[in-house]
């Protein structure tokens, strides 16, 4: 049986006396990709912030690759191997694509101290390398100012990646994307991942998205897990449609992923 890449138990967080979280337990393994999915207000994000050391839980463990995260910054989680995209994509907007991944993988090999001038030389090939694997060959010397949102979009994936983290979390990757955008940015994010045996965790409203690439799929509501299983079982699941039923979601057949 494969080791879990992270083992999550009994994850909780309130504030006052709103539950955002409550008693959340779940294993994700190397190469499998994991969907967390619920209506707003669910928890998603309270989780995933949890889970990078954003902010701590009241209650409960996070382990990654059997390290406890207790107390652990944001950077010290990133050092363990964990990327991490947001729901809202940002970069260096003076500064070219593949310059903006230069410094993502300088500050990972602990060499940012240096003046650009001298730093701009270095790591050149392999920024060329992740822009290319994430579709930006073509946006490589272009500023980020001039970006189209799916373009930021991608180049996230490739500062997430910038790491080479064992375990990835990308908090709804595909938001405010164009629909052809989603696709090819999921589909480039997920044969990657299988390719390397990435671990990934990922938070998404596009159901079409999350039934095409999820392995598995975790459902929340009020802050708890009241569904868990593959796609086809989840599509099938009365209180998941019930949940959903409110917002008008429904679920296309198909494959669970490419």
């Amino acid at each position: 049986m494969t080791p879990a890449l992270l083992e999550v138990s009994g994850l909780s967080k309130s504030y006052g006396g709103v539950h955002a979280v409550r008693e959340v337990s779940f294993t994700l393994a190397p190469g499998e990709i994991l969907a967390v999915i619920g209506p707003n207000g669910a928890g998603k994000s309270t989780c995933f912030n949890m889970l990078n050391g954003q902010i701590w839980p009241d209650s409960g463990t996070v382990r990654i690759n059997g390290r406890d995260t207790a107390g652990m910054t944001p950077r010290e989680v990133w050092r363990l191997g964990v990327g991490r995209t947001f729901q809202i994509a940002a970069a260096f907007g003076s500064m070219t694509v593949i310059e903006n991944v230069q410094v993502a993988l300088l500050s990972h090999a602990g060499r940012l101290w240096r003046p650009w001038g001298l730093a701009s030389r270095e790591q050149r090939e392999e920024a060329r390398r992740l822009c290319d694997r994430v579709g930006l060959a073509e946006e490589r010397d272009h500023p980020c100012g001039t970006l189209s949102y799916g373009d930021l979009k991608r180049l996230e994936l490739a500062l997430a990646l910038a790491n080479a983290p064992r375990l990835l979390l990308m908090d709804e990757p595909t938001a405010g994307m164009a629909p052809a955008d989603r696709v090819e940015t999921m589909r480039a994010a997920a044969a990657i991942a299988r390719g390397a045996g990435i671990g990934v965790l990922f938070t998404e409203h596009d159901m079409d998205v999350v039934f095409e690439h999820a392995d598995r799929i975790l459902v929340l509501d009020r802050g708890r897990i009241v569904a868990s299983g593959t796609p086809a079982q989840i599509r099938d699941d009365p209180a998941v449609k019930a949940i959903y039923l409110g917002e008008g979601l429904t679920f296309a057949a198909g494959p669970a992923h490419a």
